[in-house]
């Protein structure tokens, strides 16, 4: 049990650092939009941490994982620094679209609502 209490720490600690190094990425590939760091798996031996982010607003998939492929080590080395870990993990971008789903299932809903209650007022006259 200690040692899954012990992983989430350090999955919460790479989030963390994580999404505040990525505010100071300077490749325009990489601020495309609103980055968040949604969640972050790391492997029991500390080699790999998968990270999933979200961004909201435009973006060009494949150019914004080409920069995060170039930004990469600095941003490992920079963990490194932050983080007191005996391995720092390689990071392994993911992009997560759960947040942009929610929304358009949100937009669609209030759609539906909107024509039903248009619906509704023309059945009323």
């Amino acid at each position: 049990m200690a040692n899954s209490t012990r992983m989430g720490r350090i999955n919460d600690d790479i989030q963390l650092a994580l999404s505040s190094l990525l505010r100071s990425v300077k490749d325009p590939r990489v601020q495309q939009g609103m980055i968040s760091v949604t969640r972050v798996e790391t492997t029991g031996d500390l080699r790999y941490a998968k990270v999933w982010l979200s961004v909201l607003g435009e973006l060009n998939e494949k150019e914004f994982k080409r920069g995060l492929k170039s930004c990469g080590p600095w941003l490992r080395r920079e963990l490194g620094e932050k983080l007191n870990l005996r391995y720092t993990p390689e990071l392994v971008f993911e992009l997560d679209h759960s947040i942009e789903y929610g929304a358009r299932i949100s937009r669609l809903i209030e759609e539906i609502e909107v024509t039903e209650n248009h619906d509704d007022e023309h059945d009323s006259e």
